[in-house]
């Protein structure tokens, strides 16, 4: 596509000597992070879309689906939700049938793929991570798959980059888990490679220069390793503390609850007239709003002039983006939009039904994040603690207190292999769902092909969802891979909504 434009410039532009010119185009469409995660590194993705309507990347996202499956085969079973998620695969279908014969007769080796909007679940995405490797996201960005650690963690006067993946045996082991069994890994960690130095003392010339020789640097190297987790652990707890991130987790697991609302709102409130900080201050705003469904007109009017008189009236148009996106809104008197959308999907049920919802939905998107959460069950109930150490379910990346909609979305679809029995859900979502089954290949693919699953983000996905999903994939034996437009937090989510550039 692009190089046909190139060509048709050059024309246009009578440039001479064309005959010695060649063009061709290079397809940086997937960047492998790591051994199950690939990135199109698409930052912009969510604003052009999900506020601008910018529908340039879907291109793209098709054309990195039909890489995929020439090199993997054809994938049998395909699920999506979201307007966004649908166009994706439409295009992308379209692509495979011009060229089937890429993937005619071919073993699938991708049993499942799904494709999610990132609008289909933002609470998960405005929660504070509390895995490692999403608080390490939070804390210092990780950027491609590295991330810059200051002399506050190297304890020198340099800073180092640093590459997170599979290859880290340090970081492996620790990526996944809640950080409050990091230290405690860490430490038996630093005592066995200790014991592993002290081994040397009683050996032999030979067996010295066996350790040396074999052992040695990979113990080095893990060492270095450890030191660098160690610090950026420090760190972290340096920063969280003085935050007195305990509060902000206890305000954040009442917002998803729907307790004390009144005393959370207060908590904002308290968090605006502190300048804590704006993203901050906005991203709490955002989520109470989702999981209330829209603040009251009171509050809505009270936290924005608040918002607006500690950090400046620059932040209005930031206002109105949230308010487009659905992740910042004012609840409608009486709930009337509501009754009609009710009326029009038992009247419609054609296909003219997708476009009523989507004229609605720009009106004004409703989260129904409580109902949803019901159906779900995304708020575990628990008797006594919530064992952090030997988690029972994906709720333990959120300490227990909620188990990510995306990732329960993909647990339920899975475990009934279609959308059906979650009609309720699908129509309290309003993203419009899809499904794709193609027998024939189904019967080529192994066992084992059927249990590996491409997840495909729209719009982001966070490292919590990417840690949920590596635990079911070991609870119920499968393996997941990842593709996403790019790697997002509640701070970049934030960020691509605002006005106001830092």
């Amino acid at each position: 596509m692009h190089v046909r434009w190139c060509l048709r410039k050059r024309e246009s532009m009578e440039v001479r000597g064309t005959e010695y010119v060649s063009c061709d185009e290079w397809a940086f469409s997937l960047l492998p992070l790591d051994v199950d995660l690939l990135s199109m590194e698409l930052p912009e993705f969510f604003r052009d879309y999900f506020l601008e309507g910018d529908q340039r990347w879907i291109n793209t996202v098709a054309q990195a689906l039909h890489l995929l499956s020439t090199l993997y085969g054809p994938f049998p079973n395909c699920y999506g939700i979201g307007r966004c998620a649908k166009m994706s695969y439409d295009l992308w279908r379209k692509l495979e049938e011009e060229e089937d014969s890429e993937t005619k007769g071919r073993r699938p080796e991708i049993g499942h793929i799904f494709l999610l909007d990132r609008d289909m679940d933002f609470v998960t995405a405005l929660c504070s991570q509390v895995v490692y490797e999403g608080l390490v996201d939070d804390t210092f960005r990780i950027k491609c798959g590295s991330v810059d650690f200051g002399p506050e963690v190297t304890s020198s006067d340099k800073s180092l980059k640093v590459l997170l993946n599979a290859e880290d045996k340090v970081f492996s082991e620790i990526r996944n888990e809640h950080f409050s069994n990091v230290f405690g890994f860490l430490s038996q960690k630093a005592r066995n490679l200790q014991a592993q130095y002290d081994r040397r003392r009683g050996m032999d010339i030979k067996q010295m220069k066996n350790f040396v020789s074999q052992e040695l640097k990979g113990l080095k190297q893990e060492h270095r390793l450890l030191s660098l987790h160690i610090g950026a652990c420090e760190s972290i707890m340096k920063k969280k503390t003085k935050q007195d991130f305990q509060e902000l987790i206890k305000t954040e697991h009442a917002l998803l609850e729907g307790f004390n609302i009144r005393e959370s709102t207060s908590y904002i409130e308290e968090h605006i007239d502190r300048q804590v900080s704006p993203i901050e201050s906005l991203r709490l705003m955002c989520l109470l709003s989702i999981t209330e469904n829209g603040l009251i007109p009171k509050d809505y009017r009270s936290l924005k002039t608040q918002y607006l008189q500690s950090y400046g009236p620059e932040h209005l148009l930031t206002f109105s983006n949230l308010r487009r996106a659905g992740l910042l809104t004012e609840q409608a008197p009486g709930d009337t939009l509501t009754a009609v959308e009710n009326k029009v999907s038992k009247l419609v049920t054609d296909k003219a039904a997708g476009k009523i919802t989507d004229a609605f939905s720009s009106l004004a998107k409703r989260s129904n994040f409580r109902a949803i959460s019901k159906k779900l069950n995304l708020i575990p109930r628990v008797d006594g603690e919530y064992d952090l150490k030997v988690p029972r379910d994906m709720a333990y990346v959120f300490s227990g207190a909620y188990v990510p909609l995306s990732c329960r979305i993909i647990e339920q679809v899975l475990e009934r292999r279609s959308w059906q029995g979650l009609d309720e859900v699908v129509r309290l979502l309003n993203c419009g769902e899809f499904a794709f089954t193609d027998m024939a290949k189904e019967d080529k693919a192994s066992s084992e092909s059927l249990r590996l699953i491409l997840v495909v983000f729209l719009g982001g996905c966070t490292f919590s969802e990417i840690s949920a999903l590596r635990f079911l994939g070991r609870e119920k034996g499968y393996r997941f891979i990842f593709l996403t437009t790019a790697i997002t937090n509640s701070a970049r989510l934030m960020e691509a909504m605002s006005e106001v550039k830092a």
